[in-house]
């Protein structure tokens, strides 16, 4: 992939270069006073937190915040950024120092990972908060997509209320049964119950942690979780 392939088409083409640019390249060219990467890499880690956290809160209305970590840390992990550096073909664009180039630091996850993170500061800086946003759901969705597909996670109370809801006669709700545990490490158990009669519990360190657990465990009894 060359520079004007990039999804995103950089007003200022020195970012995008900078944001190639691996730590050993620069130290092998200290009289050229040549930027590594590492300060974009700072900020894009941040917004590709940014973005991701808000995806995940408003597609996920009510899984817990537990939960929701786990489902950004699923798609944002470091094999991700390095599946989307090779879809990109950042990896032809990195400009390493000899000995890192020899040591195989172009397939390297670690760094392929990183160029990402780079590339999303860049674009940041040259054009702002929204096409960083385009950018990071251009891939981020899918592989949303294709975790949830695998069962990395899933919104359980979601699920049974779409079951529930086929049968108009049947109500479903949730019930507070019990807390334990001192203030810093608190557990809560929920009870679900279906037509006002007890059907499931789960228990977790927040109310809805717990909703969520006792709406897995009822998913369980049906036969809609394996």
């Amino acid at each position: 992939m060359e520079k004007d392939e990039l999804i995103y088409q950089f007003q200022d083409t020195g970012l995008l270069t900078t944001a190639m640019t691996h730590s050993s390249y620069a130290n092998e060219h200290r009289d050229q006073h040549i930027q590594n990467n590492e300060r974009l890499e700072f900020l894009g880690d941040s917004i590709l937190g940014l973005v991701s956290a808000d995806y995940v809160f408003h597609r996920y209305p009510n899984v817990p915040e537990g939960q929701l970590t786990k489902m950004r840390a699923a798609v944002v992990c470091e094999k991700t950024l390095y599946e989307v550096a090779k879809e990109l073909g950042l990896d032809r664009l990195l400009l390493l120092g000899k000995g890192e180039e020899n040591g195989g630091g172009r397939k390297r996850p670690s760094i392929l990972a990183d160029s990402v993170e780079a590339l999303i500061g860049a674009i940041y800086l040259d054009g702002g908060l929204e096409p960083a946003r385009a950018f990071i759901l251009s891939f981020l969705e899918a592989k949303v997509d294709l975790a949830e597909q695998g069962g990395a996670f899933r919104d359980y109370k979601t699920a049974l209320q779409e079951i529930v809801q086929k049968n108009r006669q049947e109500t479903l709700c949730y019930r507070l049964s019990g807390e334990s545990g001192p203030d810093h490490d608190k557990r809560f158990t929920v009870q679900v119950l279906l037509n006002r009669n007890i059907f499931a519990e789960g228990t977790g360190h927040s109310k809805k942690e717990a909703e969520q657990m006792a709406a897995k465990a009822a998913l369980e009894l049906m036969g809609e979780v394996e």
